[in-house]
């Protein structure tokens, strides 16, 4: 009889042992993307620093031009 409530633990056991394999496995693959997005991200917000001062460059070089046109008042940097 002893055998019965053992065996039917161990089996118990072994189907906990074999979710906690998937559900591990899983939470791998998780951290792998999350790292992988991580990584993506501040590609992102460095291409988007990279754009915000070339934005910045065209703006100062159309002020420049109004400028020198009279198309604009007012000391440098100040925009209407």
């Amino acid at each position: 009889m002893s055998e019965g409530p053992d065996n039917i633990v161990l089996q118990i056991l072994r189907r906990i042992e074999t979710r906690l394999g998937r559900v591990e496995q899983r939470l791998d693959d998780l951290t792998e993307s999350v790292r992988d997005m991580s990584v993506r991200l501040a590609h992102v917000e460095e291409n988007q620093s990279g754009l915000q001062r070339r934005q910045d460059r065209f703006d100062a070089g159309l002020e420049r031009i109004e400028r020198r046109l009279d198309l604009i008042d007012g000391p440098p940097g100040v925009r209407e």
